[in-house]
This record gives C-alpha cells, sequence and structure tokens, in this order.
C-alpha cells in the first residue's frame, strides 16, 4: 500500500515555491522569467481589461468586508495590525500605494464592524441562526 505523503511536507514544499511563483505546474517550478520579461511579453491592458479588473477588486473587497462581519474582534485587530505592519523592503523608502493600500485595508475593517452593528445584518443573523 503506497501510503499518502504527509501534509506538512506538501505544505512546505508548496511555500518554498511561493516567492518565485514557479510553483504554479504540476510537475513543480515552471521555467523562470526574470520580471521585466514578463511585463514586456504582456499586452498593454485596454479599457475594457481595466473595468473587468476594477469590477473585480470591487467585488473582493466586498466579500472580504462581508467575512470581516463575522470575524472575531480578535481577528479584525489583527487585520488592522497586519495594516499598520505593511513596510518596503529594506533599503527603500515608503510608497504612496503601499501607504494607501494600509489605509484601505483599515477602512474595510472599519467599514465592517459599522455593518456588523447595523440593524439589518443583525436581523440577517438572527434570521440564519434560527435557521439552522
Amino acid at each position: 500500500m503506497i501510503e499518502a505523503p504527509d501534509p506538512n511536507t506538501i505544505r512546505r514544499k508548496a511555500l518554498a515555491r511561493w516567492d518565485n511563483e514557479g510553483g504554479a505546474g504540476p510537475t513543480g517550478p515552471q521555467m523562470q522569467k526574470r520580471p521585466r520579461d514578463v511585463i514586456d511579453s504582456m499586452a498593454a491592458p485596454n479599457d475594457g481589461a481595466l473595468v473587468q479588473l476594477h469590477i473585480r477588486v470591487i467585488a473582493i473587497e466586498n466579500l472580504m468586508i462581508a467575512l470581516l462581519v463575522n470575524a472575531t474582534d480578535a481577528q479584525r485587530a489583527l487585520a488592522c495590525g497586519l495594516a499598520a505592519h505593511i513596510a518596503p523592503r529594506p533599503g527603500s523608502t515608503q510608497h504612496p500605494l503601499t501607504i494607501y493600500a494600509a489605509r484601505r485595508m483599515r477602512d474595510m475593517v472599519e467599514r465592517a464592524e459599522h455593518l456588523a452593528a447595523s440593524e439589518p445584518v443583525r436581523h440577517m443573523a438572527l434570521r440564519q441562526q434560527s435557521n439552522d
């Protein structure tokens, strides 16, 4: 009988490939390209692609807020804490977009807290509990 691989071993192998994004292939790392080569080979996004990307980002933000509504206080504090720890690589200066991203993370947590305190959401949660 073939023994199933240890989940911790599988997880460590997957995380080891994380930094170089080379683990997407079913048989291991794919051919590595330098970032500039990848960027040069990409077509410039057209207006339609940018609109679709914008729609997806809005959807993901709203899904995250919905998940944060049911998060514990500790989980929401962790999300805000993570935003406070976003920092540039050693030797680099803080980029305005990074600062803005951290601000957006905190804003999403605040929106979730506000939504969790709202009457319609509390009513939905009570109705869901009574159905379970």
